[in-house]
């Protein structure tokens, strides 16, 4: 007996344990900065930063040298090649010379070992390049910022969604205590023989949708609890504790932001346009670039008997490309053009959707204080009726009736709430500037 007493215990602490580990005391505050930092939207935004600024670094190139090495081996019976191996390695001599040895030298090799420098030194086109590359760095930084601004409205509006489920929890329970409170009393009225069956069993199956409502609720809180993990770059199956829904409040005066760090994205693309178009204009003019190698040759494998070196600078100049210049200049400033059209577009729904949150927050601050006097008007009236149920002086069904609408009431208040909050962080997410 003790045995299996202790067995029972054993497993109600893992139960105990199991429970307590599931479950979470969660602040908004903590999802937001959870979610900013682990989000795998964050996480590829930062990426993209990172990818611009390795494509900047690449543009290093336009400054720094290239230096390379090279081992040839050549063998040739060629009579030029054959004659230029010879003079290469320095060892031409007084019988090499002579015609028929010119004419038919015979198999010659020529092992070489060369070390090659070009240097860059003025390519103006590809200066504007690396502007563009650099100002790309500053449109993925505001991506970013952009990015965090959603997954935190996203962040908002979920750990909101949790607390209008509880909230409903909350009041499917209590409607749940009110309505067994009047299942017993009606039950000790049916045993004393003042009520019929019928009654008893309306109160019986109200119960049983409310317990059936109660039990949607409750998988509510662990979807939402699962959605907020996601959000949050978590895994799934934590059930978060969060405080009681309140109504959010907004200043009089708010508008759309100039300084929006998406809008500002757009500029900047449409300014690296410019970047991109001086860069086509300056491939035109002449470029400037320097080389130097040094070569090491010799008749035997891995010999390095004869050095020599060449330098030199190099200016070339493409003068005419085809019209290639000025079509790719007109794709670039249709590409401009596309942009700013984009982003006067942007800025218009976003202004649209702004006003309509306003409209939004009006409704709801108007339903918030309707429902609210609803809430009180239907606890009098379920209150009038108990007692009167209890009098004898009204039936069961006015009663069910009665509590029925205090709980859609209290419900409508607290999605009342939850439609102004939503409004309120829609509009910070519009607002929300850099």
């Amino acid at each position: 007996m003790n045995f299996q007493r202790t067995i029972l215990i054993f497993l109600w602490v893992l139960c105990a344990k199991s429970l307590w580990a599931q479950t979470q005391t969660l602040q908004l505050k903590d999802a937001i900065a959870s979610a900013c930092e682990n989000n795998k939207q964050v996480v590829l935004v930062n990426n993209d930063e990172q990818i611009a600024t390795a494509k900047y670094k690449q543009t290093d190139a336009i400054f720094l040298p290239q230096v390379g090495v090279s081992y040839t081996a050549l063998t040739t019976n060629n009579p030029l090649n054959a004659f230029g191996f010879k003079l290469q390695q320095q060892s031409i001599a007084q019988s090499d010379f002579q015609p028929d040895l010119l004419n038919h030298p015979g198999n010659t090799s020529n092992f070489s070992a060369q070390a090659m420098l070009q240097q860059p030194i003025f390519n103006p086109d590809l200066l504007y390049q690396r502007k563009a590359a650099k100002m790309q760095i500053e449109i993925s930084g505001l991506q970013k910022a952009r990015t965090q601004d959603f997954i935190k409205w996203q962040t908002q509006n979920e750990f909101m969604q949790l607390q209008l489920a509880y909230e409903v929890v909350k009041v499917l329970e209590e409607a749940l205590t009110t309505t067994k409170a009047i299942y017993k009393f009606t039950n000790d009225r049916y045993q004393q023989g003042y009520l019929q069956k019928s009654d008893l069993l309306n109160v019986d199956v109200r119960i049983k949708s409310i317990e059936t409502q109660l039990a949607s609720a409750r998988s509510a809180i662990q979807n939402h609890s699962d959605n907020l993990s996601l959000l949050m770059g978590k895994p799934a199956g934590t059930i978060y504790m969060v405080d009681s829904l309140q109504a959010l409040l907004l200043p009089a005066e708010i508008s759309l932001p100039e300084n929006r760090s998406d809008f500002q994205a757009m500029s900047k693309a449409s300014s690296s346009y410019d970047l991109m178009m001086k860069s086509t204009k300056m491939s035109a003019l002449p470029k400037l670039n320097g080389f130097a190698s040094y070569q090491l040759n010799d008749a035997n494998a891995f010999g390095f008997h004869s050095g020599s070196y060449l330098a030199g600078l190099q200016l070339t100049w493409n003068i005419f490309q085809g019209n290639k210049v000025h079509s790719t200049i007109n794709e670039q400033k249709l590409q401009q053009r596309k942009i700013n059209t984009e982003l006067l577009q942007m800025k218009d729904k976003n202004q649209n959707e702004l006003n309509a949150a306003q409209r939004n927050l009006s409704d709801a601050a108007y339903q918030i204080m309707q429902t609210k006097a609803s809430v009180q008007q239907a606890q009098e009236v379920l209150n009038i009726l108990q007692n009167r149920y209890k009098q004898g002086l009204a039936g069961i069904t006015d009663v069910l009736l009665a509590q029925s609408q205090l709980s859609q009431q209290q419900l409508a208040y607290q999605q009342a709430i939850l439609m102004q909050n939503v409004a309120v962080v829609y509009i910070q997410f519009l607002t929300a500037d850099n």
